[in-house]
């Protein structure tokens, strides 16, 4: 039996603001920063000391697994950093209110952008500055792996083979941590669960409430659970799912 901790980082700044953030690199909100010393309170409770971390290049996932590694006294445990596990890339949306889109083109279509398996937000110009080729983090990363936009279907395209490569095999022999987001453990979720395009479109996945599998020797969930209290992890839900409404 193994099991595996998924973690989406605590609330950062433009989830406060209800902005589109995709991989524009904000920070952790102070409630974000309280949300990932809970979830090492959590994770200490049920005596579950990870000894492997996975998180992405973004510092919201990296500094959730800093506070978390800092709480649990885990700071030496081994990390790696992939752009893989990055949010999902939003496109031209990044940095624009998701209240106000609903305002500007309708809820449908914000709707679509934000929660439909296949449908693309507009991209990105290469010449636009956000555009991660022009950002030093990704200058080792193959300019056409970079994205201008994506669906969840890219993104969860983007996160499987990294899966396959690094994580599993990790699992395997180490209580593994995935500090990531939203969209990139989704893929993970839909994956383990083998959800299909529509239940993934429905699925939620709270800021700072750590997601437990345990897994048989062929990595098939045989439970999940999240960590906390369930009123509170249902509430948490919600707000995610209601952010355009």
């Amino acid at each position: 039996m193994y099991k595996l901790i998924l973690l989406r980082h605590g609330e950062s700044v433009w989830n406060k603001k209800n902005i589109f953030t995709g991989w524009t690199d904000v920070d952790l909100s102070q409630n974000g920063v309280k949300e990932a010393e809970m979830a090492a309170r959590l994770l200490k409770k049920e005596n579950l000391y990870f000894d492997f971390a996975f998180t992405s290049v973004l510092k919201r996932a990296i500094r959730t697994l800093w506070i978390v590694q800092d709480k649990m006294d885990l700071m030496w445990v081994p990390v790696k950093r992939n752009w893989r596990l990055n949010e999902r890339h939003y496109g031209a949306l990044q940095g624009l209110n998701k209240e106000g889109m609903v305002k500007k083109v309708g809820f449908e279509q914000v709707f679509k952008w934000r929660r439909s398996y296949d449908v693309r937000p507009p991209a990105l110009k290469l010449s636009d500055k956000r555009h991660p080729i022009h950002e030093e983090k990704y200058k080792n990363v193959k300019r056409n792996f970079l994205p201008s936009t994506e669906s969840l279907h890219d993104c969860v395209n983007r996160v499987m083979p990294y899966w396959y490569s690094s994580i599993v095999p990790k699992i395997k022999t180490n209580l593994v941590i995935v500090s990531a987001h939203g969209n990139s453990l989704r893929g993970i979720v839909k994956h383990l669960d083998g959800l299909s395009k529509r239940e993934v479109e429905k699925l939620n996945i709270p800021t700072g409430y750590p997601l437990i599998y345990e897994l048989n020797n062929k990595l098939n969930p045989v439970n999940k659970y999240y960590l906390g209290n369930q009123k509170e992890i249902d509430k948490a839900i919600h707000k995610v799912e209601s952010q355009i409404k």
